[in-house]
């Protein structure tokens, strides 16, 4: 089957619109609009103008600013009345569609239309003519099959009308899934069936709820099966359970390798705006725009996410966030059910220094309060952060650490209950001090050392200097311990007895 360029067909100013607690006047409906504009949107479906008033005023209004290359649609019931309005209202638009419906399930023909068959047939043919007299050789007409999705026990009778309809001057069928009442297989099926049978220069369309939470699913496979015209909204909003989202529409099809022919960079800010406008908050879990949507608590998804957050392709996420125009990135959240590498990002991402090894030694800590009072917050990270690296508890405690005459160290500490008092000379005040440990019998082998400065206004206390020393522990590995203190030397003797609490722990 050829596949057409998709035709984006926005109903968030009608069926989202007509959805709300407190439906949009003029001239919020015309911010929308020219948001619509901007994303490149094919086709609006502006309101239904024999609504009310208001609806009518915002179609003339935005008919009246529509660019040339939008097709601006009215909605309308199958009655002269409603059509002449829908004409009316969008007749300053360039691309001018009238969009009448009924309904031909034979449940909506019975029991809320009470009509026969006979005469809703006759009353589409005539509407849909009356319409294309209105419009004339360069307006379009649109016809909906209302409650499509439960034709299938009269799907003979419905290509059957359609056929006459397209006959009266129906250019773009369209297909509801009204009411969603079960899988997408089984809507998909009288999709075909309809495309099979009608001429293939009409254009069909497609317009879904999202009932069962399937309207996305329905929509994309819908396309693969013949459908051009895809009828979406803003954020998924609409009836009940709302219509097909187009951002989530959009961005499956970009990724099936069709030219999706809208600027998707709009579109997270596009769904913020949407959200504010509406007051309807975006869901913590939504696709693609939910504040959760980027984020990973499991220890082994953070892991692939940072391997590979610089690359297009990310091991835990569907797209890049900048497809869509987010300036955020993935989100590492920590819980009894992540690891290091949430620990390592958050610290780092906070601007504290950092390495995959004191990760690994946090992150236990971290849990075991997880376990307690669920995800962490970076402040309460950082805390354990200062408590795990900087200030180490342990069986080593200094108490005090001066130089005394000839150049001699005299260090004062403890090792469980017992006191310490060493004095010795050493190349500066950390040599001296390792070999005050040593003498004292305790195994203190200094691999590597340095300092930094330290931000002070990040670190706090008036913190300027920050020992880094690696020491090697009983099982041979390296470790890394850090001190920090105004006073070098102060720093550099609580990295050492850092160092020598996390080697005990080790044992």
């Amino acid at each position: 089957m050829e596949q057409r360029q998709p035709f984006f067909y926005d109903i968030t100013l009608r069926d989202g619109n007509q959805s709300l607690k407190k439906p949009w006047n003029t001239n919020e409906k015309e911010i929308i609009f020219n948001h619509l504009t901007e994303l490149g949107i094919q086709g609006v479906e502006v309101g239904f103008a024999a609504a009310s008033d208001m609806d009518y005023e915002a179609c003339c209004r935005l008919a009246e600013i529509s660019p040339d290359n939008i097709v601006i649609s009215a909605l309308a019931r199958c009655v002269e009345n409603d059509i002449r309005k829908a004409a009316d209202s969008i007749k300053k638009a360039k691309k001018q569609r009238i969009h009448t419906f009924i309904a031909m399930s034979p449940f909506n023909m019975r029991y809320v239309l009470d009509k026969t068959p006979q005469e809703v047939r006759k009353q589409a043919i005539e509407a849909v003519g009356f319409a294309k007299s209105l419009m004339g050789k360069t307006g379009e007409v649109q016809f909906s099959v209302e409650h499509f999705g439960d034709c299938h026990e009269n799907i003979d009778f419905v290509i059957d009308t359609l056929k006459d309809v397209v006959k009266a001057g129906a250019s773009i069928v369209n297909l509801p899934n009204t009411v969603e009442r079960t899988r997408p297989k089984k809507f998909i099926e009288l999709v075909e069936r309809v495309y099979n049978e009608l001429p293939k220069d009409i254009i069909i369309s497609v317009h879904n709820h999202n009932d069962l939470g399937m309207a996305t699913a329905t929509t994309v496979e819908s396309y693969f099966s013949g459908a051009v015209q895809l009828e979406c909204a803003l954020n998924g909003l609409g009836e009940r359970a709302g219509n097909t989202n187009l951002y989530e529409v959009a961005v499956v099809l970009h990724n099936s390798g069709v030219d999706v022919p809208l600027n998707l960079s709009k579109i997270y800010e596009l769904a913020l705006t949407i959200s504010d406008m509406s007051n309807v908050k975006i869901y913590e879990k939504a696709p693609l725009i939910g504040p959760d949507a980027l984020a990973h608590r499991s220890g082994i998804h953070q892991d692939g996410a940072v391997k590979t957050k610089d690359m297009e392709k990310g091991a835990y996420r569907p797209i890049h966030p900048s497809l869509i125009g987010r300036k955020d990135d993935e989100k590492l959240g920590f819980t009894s059910q992540s690891g290091k590498t949430a620990i390592y990002e958050i610290i780092l991402e906070a601007g504290y220094p950092i390495t995959l090894q004191e990760a690994q030694r946090i992150a236990p800590y971290a849990k075991e309060i997880a376990e307690k009072i669920g995800e962490l917050s970076t402040k309460n990270i950082i805390d354990i952060y200062y408590k795990q690296v900087f200030n180490v508890q342990g069986v080593f405690k200094i108490c005090n650490i001066e130089k005394i005459k000839d150049g001699n160290i005299n260090l004062h500490f403890m090792y469980r209950d017992k006191e310490y008092d060493i004095t010795v000379s050493g190349n500066g005040p950390v040599d001296a001090c390792i070999k005050a440990i040593q003498k004292a019998g305790f195994n203190c082998e200094l691999l590597h050392y340095e300092q930094q400065a330290l931000n002070e206004e990040l670190m706090g206390s008036g913190a300027t200097a920050m020992s880094i020393m690696h020491f090697k522990a009983p099982n041979g590995q390296s470790i890394i311990s850090r001190g920090r203190d105004e006073s070098t030397v102060k720093a550099n003797i609580k990295a050492i007895f850092n160092g020598l609490n996390i080697i005990e722990s080790m044992k």
